[in-house]
């Protein structure tokens, strides 16, 4: 009997051990998909990386509930992005000691914008803030945004800090090359005036050297006749032969621009995940995109 109580015991304890173990598990949330990337390469699941955005909500303009708001601060650390993006972000508050802004050290590389405002879906109108947000698209910014979160992932103690130092090597090297690469694929597009269906692609532009201007469009919608129309404006205007969709569109969308002489290249800014689900695939898909897009002008 005394056996089977030990054993009862024992049974508990390692019961109420791995529940312990479970709740000390390290929770990592973050503002976007880019930087949810770079955290689950550096914690190699030393922690849980939450992504809290729906799949079908723009992140940028996400609305979080009093439940959502509560889980996030409650998370052992918070990875911002800075420049302006997730515009919740300046209407909660977040605890400092638990808070890491990755593009804080970049603030003099920022791209500053017209202040635009339009909306999104049925969520009302928003403005832009004046500054260009998605910085991680120019894969320099990007690295610098990993180093920053690999310091504070090291300095919460989240994760070992030599494992953390490898992957974060291993993650840098991984962007040197797909800068190096981005560069020799887009040299064919520099001086080929494009036209993007939203403003998303500032630091893409000004590393690559591409002449991107931006239209105000709903990410894989059918655009309406007078977005046809102002499309036709901008063309004119900038003798565009590129169109960049930031969402696959419907084929009468694709159809639409080779009426007009543009040829078609999506490219998710990967604020959202994407096809292929990986970051750096998914990049690199994009830039092929637009790089056959660029050869396929050429060709007519």
């Amino acid at each position: 009997m005394r056996r089977f109580g030990f054993a009862l015991t024992a049974i508990y304890a390692l019961t109420v051990s791995g529940q312990a173990l479970a709740q000390e598990t390290p929770r990592v949330v973050t503002v976007n998909y880019a930087l949810q990337y770079m955290a689950e390469r550096l914690l190699d699941g030393d922690a849980e990386v939450v992504f809290p955005v729906p799949d079908d909500v723009d992140p940028s303009f996400w609305r979080p509930s009093i439940a959502d708001i509560t889980a996030i601060q409650s998370a052992d650390l918070i990875v911002l992005n800075g420049a302006g993006f997730a515009s919740w972000v300046d209407r909660v508050s977040l605890p400092r000691s638990k808070t890491v802004t990755t593009a804080a050290g970049l603030a003099e590389r920022f791209i500053i914008t017209e202040t635009i405002t339009h909306s999104h879906g049925d969520g009302g109108e928003h403005a832009h803030e004046g500054l260009a947000a998605y910085t991680w698209l120019d894969l320099t910014m990007a690295a610098a945004q990993a180093e920053a979160m690999a310091d504070a992932i090291t300095a919460r103690d989240l994760a070992a800090p030599d494992g953390v130092a490898e992957r974060l090597t291993d993650l840098l090297a991984d962007f040197e090359q797909l800068d190096r690469d981005t560069r020799t694929r887009l040299a064919n597009a520099q001086g080929v005036a494009m036209i993007a269906t939203h403003p998303r692609y500032q630091y893409l532009a000004r590393r690559y050297a591409l002449d991107i201007n931006a239209l105000e469009w709903e990410a894989g919608a059918m655009p309406t006749p007078a977005q046809l129309d102002a499309l036709d404006t901008l063309a004119a205007e900038t003798g565009a032969g590129v169109i960049i969709w930031e969402a696959a569109p419907p084929p009468e969308a694709i159809a639409a621009a080779a009426e007009r002489g543009l040829q078609s290249a999506v490219f998710p800014p990967l604020a959202q995940i994407a096809e292929p689900r990986d970051f750096v695939a998914a990049f690199s898909a994009g830039v092929d995109a637009i790089s056959n897009a660029v050869n396929m002008t050429e060709d007519d």
